[in-house]
C-alpha cells in the first residue's frame, strides 16, 4: 500500500458522488467570455490530442464505428487531462506563495495558497490512479511534455495579469472535466466498456479517496474523480466571483452563522456555479 497522502481527503458518501451534475455558469461579461473561449480551445487541442469524439445521437446512429471511445481511449484521455489539470493550482499557489514572502505577511487573510495547492495534489493523485491502468508511449509523454510547458508559462502568465479570470477559466475546465467523466460512467454503465465491468479501484485510489468495501468498482472510481471535479468546479468559480486582494477564502473559515447554507471542504452544500459573493462574506 502507499505511503499515506499529505492532504487527507474528505469521505464521500455514495449518494453524494452519485449527485454530481453537469451544470455550466452562463458567461456575465467580457472577463467571463475570454476565461471560456480560452477553454473552448483548450478543450478542441485536447479532443485532437486525444482522440476524443463524442457524437450526437444522429452521429452515433449514421456512423456506429467511427465515434467508438474504448476503455484504452478513455485512458489516454484522463491522463491527458490530469496532466494539465495539475498545473492550475501549483500555478496560484505558488504566485501568491511568492507574493507572501515578497510582502513579508500572510496571504491578505484569503488563505488560499493551501486550497490551490491542495487542488494541484489531488489533480497528480488522479494522474497517479489512472496510470496504474495503463502506461502511456513515448508519444503520448512527448504530447503531455509540450502541453505542459505551453500551459504552465501561459497560465504563469495571466495569473499574474487577472488571477479572476483565471479562476473563472479553471471552472469552466473543470465543467467540461465533469461532463467527460460523466460520459464516461454513462458508456461504462450502458456495457460499452466490458474491460471495466469487472476491474477493482488499484490500491492507492482506495487508500486515498478512503473507498470501502462494495465501493472500490472502476465505476466508483470514476465517480469519486468526477466529484473531485465537481468541487473543484465549484471552488474556482466562486474564487472567480472574489476579490483576492480583499476577500477571504470561504472554503477554509469557520462560519459563525449556521443558519444559513455554507461553503464546506467536501461536498456538503455544493454549488455548481460556485458561490456569489454576496453569500460567502
Amino acid at each position: 500500500m502507499p505511503a499515506a497522502t499529505a492532504w487527507e481527503h474528505p469521505v464521500y458518501s455514495d449518494k453524494q458522488v452519485c449527485a454530481i451534475t453537469i451544470s455550466h455558469r452562463d458567461v456575465k461579461d467580457w472577463t467571463d467570455k475570454v476565461a471560456l473561449n480560452s477553454v473552448r480551445l483548450l478543450r478542441w487541442g485536447m479532443d485532437f490530442a486525444t482522440g476524443y469524439k463524442h457524437p450526437t445521437e444522429e452521429q452515433a446512429r449514421k456512423h456506429p464505428h467511427k465515434f467508438v471511445m474504448t476503455e484504452e481511449k478513455w485512458l489516454t484521455r484522463f491522463i491527458f487531462l490530469e496532466s494539465v489539470a495539475g498545473v492550475p493550482g501549483m500555478v496560484g499557489g505558488m504566485l501568491r506563495h511568492l507574493r507572501s514572502l515578497r510582502k513579508m505577511k500572510r496571504d491578505n487573510g484569503w488563505y488560499v495558497i493551501e486550497t490551490l495547492l491542495e487542488e494541484a495534489h489531488n489533480e497528480r493523485m488522479h494522474l497517479l490512479t489512472f496510470l496504474k491502468l495503463a502506461k502511456p508511449g513515448w508519444f503520448m509523454r512527448l504530447m503531455v511534455i509540450g502541453a505542459q510547458g505551453v500551459f504552465f508559462n501561459g497560465f504563469f502568465l495571466a495569473y499574474l495579469i487577472s488571477p479572476r479570470i483565471c479562476h473563472r477559466f479553471v471552472g469552466y475546465l473543470e465543467e467540461e472535466a465533469v461532463i467527460t467523466y460523466t460520459r464516461a460512467i454513462q458508456d461504462l454503465e450502458h456495457g460499452k466498456l466490458p474491460k471495466w465491468q469487472t476491474l477493482q479501484s488499484p490500491d492507492i485510489a482506495i487508500k486515498y479517496w478512503k473507498m470501502p468495501e462494495g465501493r472500490r468498482s472502476m465505476r466508483d472510481l470514476l465517480l469519486y474523480v468526477r466529484a473531485d471535479e465537481a468541487k473543484h468546479r465549484e471552488v474556482n468559480h466562486t474564487f472567480g466571483n472574489l476579490v483576492p486582494e480583499e476577500d477571504p477564502n470561504p472554503f477554509a473559515g469557520r462560519y459563525s452563522d449556521t443558519s444559513k447554507l455554507q461553503p464546506s471542504k467536501g461536498l456538503m452544500n455544493l454549488k455548481p456555479i460556485g458561490w456569489e459573493r454576496k453569500d460567502v462574506l
